[in-house]
């Protein structure tokens, strides 16, 4: 059914001088001139082909017709204020949908999920693993992780840093290269192995089946376990992990609140 056009802003107006009987008065509420007030119900009565007001010795009144739809109007106003709060109450949801890579998940992001759960016990996660193209109207997402070079037409930030190391398995020497898609370190050199990611790529390399470039934040849980070491020099590439939504889901207090998170 085609919904007739409504002039909100005038009758939001109207509401407003009607309480008050006063233009003045009206606008030091809705914080405009009491001319924006005149201009706004002489539109609305102008759209509606209905007088509104009379001036009279005593003051401003409200016409038989204005004061037929008021407690409508003002019950309709209710019900929109009732519409923004069921809306908004999804702000106060404590569940986040979060799209990320596999490897990135486990390799860093599930740590530092458990510390922000320590702290805010009420929340809960769902994690889905992020394909190349992010839909976030589709899987209904708060907050995605992706390789790349920004946050393309999202908000975002860069996780960490876009430092890549070469690693391979302790006294295994360099080894063939171990390679893997996104990976943007190439060096022209033969491939042993290509695997499906990052995460793979370190533990092919910590088993002993060469080498392979993966970003420095990805490995730091398996150098500081001793499963790979570093070989040769850091690259800096142009790809990092960036954290990134739509402008409305950034915006989100449950959102801000763990990027803040994420990125201490």
């Amino acid at each position: 059914m085609k919904r007739t056009h409504l002039p909100l802003n005038g009758l939001r107006v109207l509401d407003a001088a009607a309480r008050h009987l006063s233009f003045t008065k009206a606008a030091d509420e809705l914080a405009v001139t009491p001319a924006a007030v005149g201009q706004q119900i002489r539109a609305l009565e102008d759209m509606m082909g209905v007088v509104m007001f009379r001036r009279t010795p005593k003051g401003l009144e409200l016409t038989d017709e204005a004061a037929a739809g008021l407690d409508p109007l003002r019950s309709g106003f209710l019900q929109f204020e009732e519409a923004v709060r069921a809306m908004q109450s999804g702000q106060s949801s404590h569940k986040l949908t979060i799209a990320a890579p596999r490897d990135f998940t486990q390799k860093w992001l599930n740590q530092r999920l458990t510390g922000f759960s320590n702290d805010n016990p009420q929340t809960s996660f769902a994690l889905v693993a992020a394909d190349d193209e992010i839909d976030f109207t589709e899987a209904n997402l708060d907050l995605a992780i992706w390789l790349g070079d920004g946050p393309g037409e999202h908000e975002g930030v860069l996780l960490g840093d876009t430092v890549f190391v070469k690693v391979t398995g302790p006294g295994n020497g360099e080894g063939k290269k171990i390679d893997w898609p996104g990976c943007p370190i190439s060096e022209g050199e033969e491939t042993l192995m290509r695997v499906a990611d990052g995460g793979l790529a370190i533990e092919a390399a910590a088993n002993g089946f060469g080498h392979a470039w993966v970003p420095k934040m990805l490995v730091q849980r398996d150098l500081a376990g001793g499963r790979v070491e570093i070989i040769g020099e850091d690259s800096v590439s142009s790809r990092g992990y960036w954290l990134m939504a739509p402008t409305p889901q950034w915006r989100q207090k449950k959102v801000k609140a763990l990027v803040a998170a994420l990125t201490e």
